[in-house]
């Protein structure tokens, strides 16, 4: 009889044990809050995407600065995430096309352009790390030039970066505008485009140009590492501002893989891996954009008489 017992005992124990780890195994799994991880998500596995970036620094800054990424992505989603680094601004529009583009990382005018003649739509965009999720455009000159004012510009030469960039072009133009210059072509002496906000910067500071504009997240971020940025050069304009170069893609692209491509990169501050690659991309997290974020591209593009449908953006 006592015998019974303890086998009776030792089976309740057993049973006990087993039932408290099976409870704690589903209460686990039912508390568990971590994100599921997207590579769960089957749907997209295997698909390619194809990513343009725009020339906004040196082809191999860019594809330094993009390619973490796109790999991100890749790892994430399953698909695979490829990028295509474009020479000029304003290939942007054709490359769509003839490349076959799904998406691009874009400047805000090219935004508006794009979005104009073929109906992208905006995704997500950079917050930096000092919280602003935003740029402006910059009139520049050499402190030691004299230039102050507009009058002051006459017969001088002016580097431009792009006829598709916001800073590099369309701010100058409204403040031409505003300044009661008609034609820059007849009132500067020589105009011509760096392709790159960069050698905007750089052609002022070693004076191949008089004049220059260029957004000030570049103006400021060469500042850092070569000090006669702010020693040598005087900001004389800067436009309203606009949005940080985002992610935008095609209208006929599958929404569920727009969908997947704007969660990852809103969620990838959430983990570590994702923490690392927005640290050396430069910025805290990624944000939803809209195409109303776009306002003051579109009401300065007005200002100056411009229609996006129309532009031709082809340097010249």
């Amino acid at each position: 009889m006592g015998t019974d017992i303890k086998r009776y005992n030792k089976t309740l124990v057993k049973k006990i044990i087993i039932a408290t780890w099976l409870c704690l195994a589903v209460i686990s799994g039912c508390t568990k809050t971590e994100a599921p991880d997207p590579k769960e998500n089957k749907d997209q596995e295997g698909k390619s995407i194809l990513l343009g970036i725009i020339p906004e620094r040196n082809i191999f800054e860019q594809m330094v600065r993009y390619e973490p990424v796109a790999r991100y992505l890749s790892i994430k989603t399953g698909m695979n995430v490829e990028l295509k680094a474009l020479t000029r601004y304003g290939n942007i529009v054709d490359n769509f096309v003839s490349m076959g583009l799904d998406g691009a990382f874009l400047g805000s005018f090219t935004y508006a352009l794009v979005h104009e003649k073929l109906g992208i739509e905006p995704l997500v965009r950079p917050v930096s790390m000092d919280g602003t999720s935003t740029y402006h455009g910059l009139i520049f000159a050499r402190k030691d030039s004299g230039i102050k004012t507009a009058k002051q510009m006459r017969g001088k030469t002016f580097a431009f970066v792009d006829k598709a960039t916001t800073a590099g072009y369309l701010l100058p133009l409204v403040f031409f505008r505003e300044h009661g210059i008609e034609d820059y072509r007849t009132y500067f002496r020589e105009t011509y485009f760096t392709g790159t906000h960069e050698d905007a910067i750089y052609d002022v500071l070693n004076k191949k140009a008089d004049i220059g504009a260029a957004k000030n997240t570049i103006f400021y971020k060469i500042a850092k590492s070569d000090k006669r940025i702010i020693e040598e050069l005087i900001i004389l304009e800067k436009s309203p501002d606009v949005p940080e170069n985002g992610l935008a893609v095609r209208k006929e692209l599958d929404s569920s893989i727009a969908r997947e491509l704007k969660d990852t990169l809103m969620h990838m501050h959430h983990d570590e891996e994702g923490r690392q690659v927005l640290r050396n991309f430069g910025a805290e997290r990624f944000i939803e954009t809209f195409h109303s974020d776009y306002a003051a591209v579109y009401k300065y593009a007005h200002k100056i008489g411009l229609d996006l449908t129309t532009y031709n953006y082809l340097n010249n």
